[in-house]
């Protein structure tokens, strides 16, 4: 199989771990769960696996690592520059 190929699977694996810890916690929490989201999530999983792959001289460790943990910083980032409610002050 071919090595970017095999960090992909392995990063959209780690993906699909931490996509599924996730699902878990919405259901015990009885929330929504955002399909179109959770499969963002993998789909840049795959990439980050990728990514970290080449990089890395195709460690099928760190592609699967890169995967679990690389979505769950993206995550972070997003919430961290989220905004929830702007508020428009009057002069």
């Amino acid at each position: 199989m071919e090595p970017i190929v095999f960090a992909g699977i392995l990063g959209g694996i780690g993906g699909l771990t931490r996509g599924v810890v996730g699902l878990l916690k919405a259901l015990s929490l009885k929330r929504k769960i955002l399909w179109p989201y959770y499969g963002v999530t993998v789909a840049i999983a795959i990439i980050i696996g990728i990514f970290i792959g080449i990089i890395f001289d195709f460690d099928p460790r760190l592609s699967l690592l890169a995967g679990y943990a690389g979505t769950d910083i993206l995550e972070g980032i997003y919430k961290s520059f989220k905004v929830d409610k702007v508020y428009v002050r009057k002069k």
